[in-house]
């Protein structure tokens, strides 16, 4: 009987591994789902005009592009033939490090009330920039893409209030 019990216990010992790891995946997957079905929401519209001039990242979700960057800084100006010129700044590896500078343009996607544009610093790639918040005055702006990969959160000044 005593044997019995103990190759029992050496059974449910050996399972114990393999259901930690089902119930991960099992985990892992409905998180995967969940996230994909809840879409990301933009502000309804911008008025670019007032979104033209210089932002100040505040914070944002580490990108490999942006590695080693400090003092980070975007600045958006209208073109004549209708796109956003972008042009993003920050210093390598310490906040008085060498200044990095990239130039691109943002066209906006028809019919997202100029919430949802796309932006190309290298010909003929496009990423999404779809702005999620903005204030009522412009003083902040949070900007991700549809795929929650990608998150910044914008300021007119280098610093925000810790409230906001």
């Amino acid at each position: 009987m005593q044997l019995i019990q103990v190759e029992n216990i050496m059974i449910k010992r050996s399972l114990l591994p393999l259901l930690l790891i089902l119930f991960l995946i099992l985990f892992i997957f409905m998180t995967t789902i969940t996230e994909q079905t809840q879409t990301l929401q933009t502000v309804p519209s911008v008025d670019l005009k007032k979104y033209e001039g210089k932002w100040y990242e505040i914070a944002s979700y580490p990108q490999y592009f942006q590695k080693g960057c400090n003092c980070t800084t975007a600045e958006y100006t209208l073109s004549e033939k209708g796109y956003v010129i972008v042009e993003n700044r920050c210093n390598k590896d310490s906040v008085t490090g060498k200044q990095s500078y990239i130039k691109g343009k943002a066209f906006v996607e028809e019919g997202s009330g100029n919430a949802k544009l796309k932006v190309q610093f290298f010909w003929p790639f496009k990423a999404k920039y779809w702005i999620i918040d903005l204030a009522d005055d412009y003083s902040y702006a949070v900007v991700s893409h549809p795929n929650k990969k990608y998150l910044w959160i914008l300021s007119r000044t280098p610093k925000m209030n810790d409230a906001i």
